[in-house]
């Protein structure tokens, strides 16, 4: 039995946030109905490699869901899901604060309808402040939440090349409704949730991103950030390699396995405070001797003494790796449209099992009468309401 089985989920999103977050709970085993417009759905569907309509990237955050279209600019759209909500648990959104207000379909009125719902609202900036109900997007966010500032070099800002915030916060919404389950399990009541894109990027780096903006008197000393002792390419003969030697032992067996031992004894690195101080001086020295060997000679020389070492691998290495076949981690899906498809299963194992997908992502309404009959829509309600444009 999955975790969140008997678990009936509402998703109203567009792009990433929701729908990522909606996605890691039916991969748990939550029942995910995904709401989409009329026309078009969730704007994902068209964005990057694609087939039958259908993009990876879509595929990637909706699996194990169902679709149906509601024409929710419609009165009758609305009290539709009105409808439904007695039997669902949670119900998430990414639209900006207030929309779903306008659309009869508010956290008050919803929980009101049923006070076992679990409402979990996400926007980019909160409801309150100078920005509040502002649009944004992954790397709106990432800018204003200090992640390029972090990622850069030089007071030279950069993107973290991935959609980090849009994720996080699909992580964040995960843990907080699924914190919120346990609650009701406790007290029979459901609540609001509220999370901004911009809180859960900053909350996910500060901890490291921020160290010198932590501490407030003015006798604290500053220092280097974690990632400027240890996050480094360094390039070999024949490619690229990064270490990991986080602890003055772990920093000894290194020098040794590369036969730089005598650095150990340099006036400028014989202590942690001095290697700090003379850093890029260290680290220009530790990289030409990297630049004598192979990458395959540092990894054998680096494994043998126990020190975090890694090969800089491209994208079809990552997938070819055995650790990944020795965790499970990658499967093949038979997609109904869009054929077979690589995945990367749910991280967590419960009971040391994996988590299966249940199902491919959905096309746009797939499931639309399937879902209305079991929310006990009669068949005849169904077809008039087909008719009408309300859904499809």
């Amino acid at each position: 039995m999955k975790p969140l089985e008997g678990i009936t989920v509402l998703e109203f999103s567009t792009m990433i946030t929701a729908s990522f977050a909606a996605m890691m709970m039916a991969e748990q085993g939550a029942r995910v109905i995904k709401v989409e417009p009329m026309n078009v759905g969730d704007p994902m569907r068209y964005i990057g490699a694609n087939k039958g309509g259908i993009s990876s990237l879509f595929a990637n955050c909706n699996r194990g869901k169902q679709s149906i279209r509601v024409n929710l600019k419609e009165e009758d759209g609305q009290a539709l899901i009105r409808e439904m909500i007695p039997q669902v648990d949670i119900f998430i959104h990414n639209f900006r604060p207030g929309v779903m207000d306008k659309l009869n379909l508010g956290s008050a009125s919803l929980r009101a309808l049923q006070p076992k719902l679990i409402y979990a609202a996400i926007s980019g900036f909160g409801k309150e402040g100078p920005l509040g109900g502002a649009p944004a997007y992954d790397p709106i966010i990432q800018a204003q939440a200090g992640l390029t500032a972090t990622q850069g070099r030089n007071n030279e800002p950069a993107f973290f090349r991935t959609l980090i915030c849009d994720k996080i916060t699909a992580y964040t919404a995960c843990q907080a409704v699924t914190c919120a389950l346990y609650v009701r399990e406790k007290t029979g009541q459901g609540q609001h949730i509220d999370l901004s894109m911009l809180d859960s990027s900053l909350f996910f780096v500060f901890p490291d991103g921020f160290q010198n903006h932590t501490l407030l008197d003015a006798d604290h000393e500053p220092g280097p950030l974690l990632i400027d002792l240890l996050y480094e390419l360094s390039p070999t003969k024949d490619g690229a390699i990064t270490v990991s030697a986080a602890t003055d032992e772990m920093q000894m067996r290194g020098l040794i396995a590369l036969g730089i031992e005598h650095l150990l004894v340099d006036e400028r690195f014989n202590s942690f405070e001095k290697m700090v101080t003379n850093l890029n001086e260290f680290k220009g020295l530790v990289a030409e001797a990297y630049l004598q060997f192979t990458t395959d000679e540092i990894l054998q020389k680096l494994q043998a003494a126990d020190v975090p070492c890694a090969r800089s691998l491209d994208k079809d290495e990552v997938l070819a790796q055995e650790q990944l076949a020795a965790n499970d981690t990658v499967g093949i899906l038979d997609h109904p449209i869009m054929g077979k498809m690589r995945i990367i299963k749910s991280p967590a194992r419960f009971g040391g099992q994996r988590l299966e997908p249940s199902r491919p992502s959905p096309d746009h309404g797939e499931h639309t009468a399937e879902v209305l009959r079991d929310f006990e829509f009669s068949a005849e309600r169904i077809q008039t309401m087909t008719e009408r444009g309300i859904v499809a």
